[in-house]
């Protein structure tokens, strides 16, 4: 993943995308122990309390509002133009993940001790988002992890001078990556797996606000975004069940497990409120 990192980050500097400079890749697992690549080092601030809480409401509202415009100007970037088009497989990607992710949770079984998934749900929603699943989109650049502590902001101001870790960044639907930003944000008044007290905090932005501004600087189509923010959900429960099944073998504290489990529920009812929206 190194590799590919180094590449999609070296392909977005010379577009003048906000990412740090790629100045060597070194694939020789013997120099360090690992692959590796150098890159140049930011100045910014990183948003690690996602309440925000040395902002105004007003400042919080532009620091929401600068990363989805730079998300959205992420997606715009056609892959094949920036010496990407060799980069992914994005044939069949969004065909790919509902049996890719059930056949990550059936693996966890593999875990000592671990009972099996305790998730309400998990059938049904793979249900819904196969036969839901949008027929036409346009493959684009993914983060895949975009969030709080992968974006990096101006000392000063509400910019984005730097988006972080792109170990997870493939060419598939770039939707994707608005659903797994939504799907961890408070959606109307149900209770998010995730954000604390940032809920509780003047100027944050809705999540139909987030979803307009998207809007306002992308051509995508957003009549599915329901279905990727589902799709997200179910994505990241199973990741995080992960964790529950290492906790039951004795490889993660059982704390970690169970917090995290608790967080894979709440996504599955998140996503079940959404689709009976929908």
């Amino acid at each position: 993943m190194i590799n590919i990192a180094d590449r999609v980050i070296a392909a977005l500097g010379k577009q003048g995308f906000p990412v740090a400079k790629a100045y060597a890749l070194c694939t020789d697992d013997a120099v360090i122990g690992a692959a590796f690549y150098i890159m140049s080092m930011e100045e910014g601030r990183v948003f690690w309390d996602p309440s925000l809480p040395s902002q105004t409401p007003e400042n919080r509202r532009k620091i929401f509002t600068s990363k989805i415009e730079t998300l959205a100007n992420l997606h715009v970037f056609d892959p094949k133009k920036i010496g990407l088009g060799d980069f992914g497989k994005p044939e069949g990607f969004l065909e790919r993940q509902v049996p890719r992710w059930l056949s990550e949770l059936e693996s966890y079984r593999e875990f000592d001790n671990y009972p099996g998934p305790d998730i309400p749900g998990v059938d049904d929603v793979a249900k819904w988002l196969e036969q839901g699943r949008p027929s036409v989109w346009t493959p684009g650049i993914m983060h895949g992890d975009y969030h709080a502590a992968n974006v990096m902001f101006s000392r000063t101001g509400a910019e984005v001078v730097a988006i972080v870790d792109w170990e997870m960044c493939t060419i598939g639907d770039p939707l994707l990556d608005l659903g797994w930003l939504l799907a961890t944000w408070r959606q109307s008044d149900a209770t998010s797996a995730f954000g604390g007290t940032l809920f509780e905090k003047g100027g944050l932005a809705s999540a139909p606000d987030l979803v307009e501004q998207y809007a306002r600087n992308t051509t995508r189509d957003l009549s599915h975004i329901t279905w990727y923010t589902v799709l997200a959900c179910f994505k990241l429960g199973i990741v995080l069940e992960g964790t529950q099944a290492r906790a039951s073998a004795g490889k993660a504290p059982k704390e970690v497990g169970e917090l995290l489990h608790a967080a894979t529920v709440s996504l599955f009812e998140q996503a079940l409120t959404l689709m009976e929206s929908a």
